[in-house]
């Protein structure tokens, strides 16, 4: 079972500095920790579309449409961090595609009916996969890296190592979907 204050000291362990208990404990890392766990999280969330956040909606039409431009507008779920794909929620890849536009926690177009595929914040650490888990830990370790060890070269060392854990972690979960069928066009068909 997986914690935050488990990914917290799994950085403060790259490190090799001083584990808390808790994030409220009254130390240096444990502030640090505070501070910036929750920023390095969603960050790392927004970078990729993880398969262990992703969620799927038909959004709730609001009863203002916006004031130019789009007929209708949504609010986006209160979880929503980053909007993958809007769609009508037709099979047909043509049809279901819309033009819409995000402002703030607004998504407005021209379509009646809305369905959302996005990235939800999720605060259980034991609902994210194991890369997920070392990444957010790695992110943590390099963005506290200097403050921890007064070392700017270690601290760039993490930046680093980080980086990679990153890649990995989007490799690995890339890698887990199915593989999309290429459509034919102009392009394909030329290289025939």
């Amino acid at each position: 079972m997986a914690s935050v204050v488990d990914i917290c000291n799994s950085a403060l362990n790259l490190l090799g500095a001083s584990t808390i208990s808790a994030l409220t404990d009254d130390s240096k890392n444990a502030r640090l920790c505070n501070q910036r766990y929750e920023p390095i999280r969603n960050r790392i969330f927004r970078s990729h579309a993880w398969n262990c956040l992703t969620k799927r909606v038909q959004l709730a039409q609001d009863s203002a449409a916006p004031v130019i431009e789009y007929s209708y507008q949504y609010t986006l779920p209160s979880d929503c961090l980053r909007v993958l794909k809007i769609h009508t929620g037709s099979t047909d890849s043509i049809e279901s595609s819309i033009d819409y536009v995000v402002e703030g926690r607004k998504l407005k177009t021209n379509e009646g009916t809305v369905y959302l595929v996005y990235i939800g914040l999720d605060t259980d650490p034991n609902n994210y996969d194991t890369y997920l888990q070392e990444a957010i830990s790695a992110g943590l370790a390099a963005d506290i890296a200097y403050a921890v060890t007064n070392n700017a070269t270690l601290a760039n060392n993490y930046l680093t190592t980080a980086d990679e854990r990153l890649r990995e972690a989007r490799f690995i979960d890339a890698t887990e979907n199915a593989l999309g069928t290429i459509e034919s066009n102009e392009f394909t068909d030329a290289r025939l």
